[in-house]
């Protein structure tokens, strides 16, 4: 990543509701909230109008800069369902990015009641590329004869980066690594990924290990009792799943979403942050949507930033979205009816009042 002293961040334009609360979100790193004054923002639009006019071209170079500078956050963006189209420029990106590992974590928001029983956080950590969403597709014969065939692949090196992430995320929060794939069903695909997990877990004794297989976990996640999980699915699994833990928790704008590429050592070379949700045309200009999981992907990116200043931002913005929920100003989704500029205009005022205490207090 580059040095503290020019800390380039690029922004990745997208569509609809995605790119208002993106705009919105952004404030929260304005110099004067954030008192981050080494940041810099290089933008690319990735619009579906812009990348159909670039013929993704500029998916490629805001990928090429995101590998110099390390730092990305993103706005959600339009899939266009034609296969002949411009495609998902998130399968794209991770690609291009060399992505591994896709993390999302379901988190109580203070006031909001959280599916029955929940109360520690809930990590997904998804394999970001290979599986399902790479598989080559066809089909052959005609009428009730044909055959649609699906070929599918994953590597060695993704599955060891998913599982190395997970058992470090885990050792690191105190959480159990729970779950896996159906390796009884696909001893030979599946069975790569079960062999790399049980493999971390050798290397990583004190970290307690649950396997289950994908349907026993979906299961048992009604069941749970409150212990911090971390969960390690493949591509698709890892997309329904992750949705699923976050919803359980209140809403899908509820928690952020980051994409992880790392070096041969397994360090983060690259964090790219965005919502999990879509672009929600139907709320778009309405001023209703919730900001909250495009403001947790700016305090999430914030981590990546190797100053002080920048780790008691990232505390700061997290603490004040979940403390602004707590406070009452809560969208319509959650019940509330505070609008996307008022929840962010309190989440401002948090951070800032934060930052100028622990200021006063030396901290």
């Amino acid at each position: 990543m580059e040095s503290s002293s020019a800390t380039t961040i690029c922004v990745l334009q997208g569509d609809q509701t995605g790119q208002e609360l993106l705009d919105e979100a952004l404030r929260v790193l304005d110099p004067s909230v954030a008192r981050l004054n080494n940041l810099r923002f290089e933008t690319f639009d990735l619009s579906l109008e812009n990348r159909r006019r670039t013929k993704n071209e500029v998916v490629h170079a805001a990928a090429a800069r995101m590998l110099e500078t390390g730092l990305g956050i993103k706005a959600a963006t339009i899939t266009p369902g034609d296969p002949d189209d411009v495609g998902s420029p998130n399968a794209l990106l991770r690609e291009l990015l060399h992505g591994s590992v896709i993390l999302r974590t379901g988190r109580r928001i203070p006031s909001v009641m959280p599916f029955a029983g929940l109360h520690a956080p809930i990590a997904v950590a998804r394999m970001a590329v290979e599986g399902a969403y790479s598989a080559e597709e066809w089909r052959e014969g005609e009428g009730l004869d044909e055959v649609a065939y699906n070929k599918r692949h994953i590597t060695r090196r993704t599955c060891r980066a998913v599982a190395e992430f997970t058992f470090q995320y885990a050792s690191q929060h105190h959480a159990t690594v729970f779950g896996g794939p159906k390796y009884t069903v696909s001893p030979i695909y599946e069975g790569m990924f079960k062999e790399e997990l049980d493999r971390a877990a050798d290397l990583h004794p004190g970290v307690r290990y649950n396997p289950q297989l994908i349907d026993a976990t979906y299961a048992l996640l009604l069941e749970t009792h409150g212990e911090a999980l971390v969960i390690p699915a493949l591509n698709r699994d890892g997309d329904n799943l992750s949705d699923l833990v976050i919803k359980m928790f209140g809403t899908i704008a509820g928690a952020e979403s980051i994409v992880f590429a790392f070096d041969e050592n397994f360090r983060v070379k690259v964090a790219l942050t965005e919502a999990p949700h879509g672009t929600a045309p139907s709320l778009q200009g309405k001023n209703i949507a919730n900001p909250m999981a495009m403001i947790l992907a700016c305090g999430a990116l914030l981590r990546y930033v190797d100053t002080h200043e920048a780790a008691l931002a990232s505390r700061a913005i997290y603490e004040s979205a979940l403390e602004s929920v707590y406070n009452g100003f809560k969208t319509p989704d959650l019940g509330g009816q505070a609008s996307t500029t008022e929840f962010v205009d309190e989440v401002i005022r948090e951070v800032r009042g934060k930052l100028e205490v622990w200021d006063a207090l030396g901290d």
